[in-house]
């Protein structure tokens, strides 16, 4: 179900209680600002999760609010895990859903890093 991303961040939400350590995730990379975990429900041969670790409902809030210091660790982050799978020569897809037009389900921002095969248009019609 799309959410609002102009609602206060939900601490109970499903990628909060991953960062808490209360459900378990197939982690890929961690650091100081950032976790990066497989998707549970792939939609390409290769679909990883980027989350930052502070309390942001959508990339429009993490942009509002997050310090300079966050938002490089995030954006290196998530340099570093397509790097580290060796995404970079084949190439890769980055997507960040925000709000209900933007199929947005989970109210933390997240990125997802899409790759290991050909994945066709950008959005098909």
């Amino acid at each position: 179900m799309p959410i609002d991303p102009t609602l206060p961040y939900d601490p109970n939400n499903i990628f909060a209680k991953i960062l808490r350590g209360e459900i378990p995730c197939k982690k890929v990379y961690e650091d100081d600002f950032s976790l990066a975990f497989h998707d549970i429900a792939p939609q390409a041969k290769l679909h990883v999760l980027v989350i930052p670790k502070g309390a942001y409902v959508s990339w429009d809030d993490f942009s509002a609010k997050a310090s300079e210091t966050e938002i490089a660790g995030f954006i290196r982050a998530v340099g570093h895990v397509a790097r580290d799978l060796g995404l970079v020569a084949p190439g890769y897809r980055l997507l960040a859903n925000v709000g209900q037009d933007g199929g947005q389900e989970v109210p933390h921002l997240h990125v997802h890093l899409f790759g290991g095969e050909p994945l066709g248009r950008m959005i098909g019609r």
